[in-house]
């Protein structure tokens, strides 16, 4: 029996796997723009762009409504996951710490062959850090928690203030723009006219420059696992009166704040760019939770949420899938369709490469329970505890 928002009868609750889906999707909203302009990276941060042509109002009022999103709400679903296996971990007498410990190494490995022979702008490293870190806090008091979220928010805070700074200070010095704008033609040369091995080269070679925005917002990212946790805790996924409460303030609260705060991202002068991706955008991904909730639980658009379910549960092979179609797609190596310009073919690719993993999952699904990654992720994964769990 599957129910619309809480635990069904096997466990597993089914508006995770939808949310979780709903993400890779939304990711490859944001992911498509670089694969289609490999140059153009300044162009995800801010909305600003020259002209007042449809295509610019397109990409920008898309960018409101992806960029950073499904970054935030894939870093509270990450949360929310460590949340789940902590109190697996428990139930089954399992060495906590060691095991996600070792799962998360795992991720992290991933996440780096990602990087290298896929994508650079790899979350799964990220993740895996931030993991390892909230591994030792999960069992804190929830005071302490608290503590810990109000430090983790005000060094982020402090950062993104500084990093703004920097940001409109580049924008008004036309030397260090010119620099900087350079450095991104390159870039877009390397992967507009060189071979697979020059792109790897490129990735090795610029591995901490690459790994700015992953770095940056690791405190951001301690919050947003944190957040989840309480979320679950909260009982915002459980199937009655006080989950479903839960989840209708989250959608109020989330869409009603986030989408005027994100439109602050056409404020002229660039004060607001980075806030935009860094700080406004997880409030509008709480909005997506309790959204996706409301429309789960009135069983609106059934056949569209089950495809978000196949791909959540597939959505570690499904998320490299969608970058390396894209790679295929748009690198001199493949197809080399970049760079691309009409707003509407990256759009239409964003369709078609979700059409696909929409095929897939629901083939790996309906074959195997899961996706290929997920798969030899768990034997791993379990492999060193087998003997424990017994």
């Amino acid at each position: 029996m599957q129910e619309t928002g809480g635990i069904p009868t096997n466990g597993r609750i089914r508006l995770l796997d939808i949310l979780r889906g709903f993400a890779i999707i939304g990711t490859l909203g944001t992911n498509i723009w670089l694969f289609a302009d490999p140059g153009a990276t300044l162009a995800l941060l801010s909305f600003q762009g020259e002209g007042n042509s449809i295509d610019t109002w397109i990409n920008g009022f898309l960018g409101i409504f992806t960029s950073g999103k499904f970054l935030g709400l894939l870093t509270i679903m990450f949360g929310i996951g460590l949340e789940m296996k902590y109190r697996k971990a428990l139930r089954v007498k399992l060495p906590w710490l060691r095991m996600y410990i070792w799962t998360m190494i795992l991720l992290g490995l991933d996440g780096l062959l990602h990087f290298i022979f896929v994508f650079e702008y790899d979350v799964l490293m990220s993740y895996a850090f931030t993991g390892i870190i909230v591994a030792f806090l999960v069992g804190c008091r929830h005071t302490t928690l608290n503590w810990i979220m109000a430090g983790a928010a005000a060094i982020h805070l402090f950062g993104l203030m500084l990093l703004t700074i920097v940001w409109i200070w580049m924008f008004h010095d036309e030397a260090l723009f010119a620099e900087i704008m350079g450095m991104f033609q390159q870039t877009e040369i390397v992967y507009t006219t060189g071979t697979y091995l020059e792109q790897i080269q490129y990735r090795l070679s610029d591995f901490w420059g690459l790994r700015g925005e992953a770095i940056s917002i690791i405190f951001m990212n301690i919050f947003l696992y944190l957040f989840g946790i309480r979320l679950y805790r909260a009982g915002a996924f459980s199937n009655d009166t006080n989950g479903r409460n839960i989840r209708k303030r989250l959608m109020i609260w989330g869409l009603g704040l986030g989408i005027p705060l994100n439109l602050l991202a056409f404020v002229p002068g660039h004060v607001f760019d980075l806030s935009v991706r860094y700080l406004f955008a997880p409030v509008l991904s709480v909005g997506y939770i309790g959204l996706i909730a409301f429309i789960l639980e009135r069983n609106l658009f059934g056949w569209l949420l089950t495809r978000f379910e196949m791909i959540g549960k597939t959505a570690l092979s499904c998320y490299v899938l969608q970058n390396i179609i894209g790679s295929v797609l748009f690198y001199n190596w493949g197809l080399g369709l970049a760079p691309v310009d009409n707003v509407y073919g990256v759009i239409g690719a964003w369709i078609l490469i979700t059409i696909i993993m929409m095929i897939v999952a629901q083939l790996f699904v309906r074959l195997f329970g899961i996706g290929p990654l997920e798969w030899v992720w768990r034997k791993l994964s379990s492999a060193p505890f087998k003997s424990l769990s017994r």
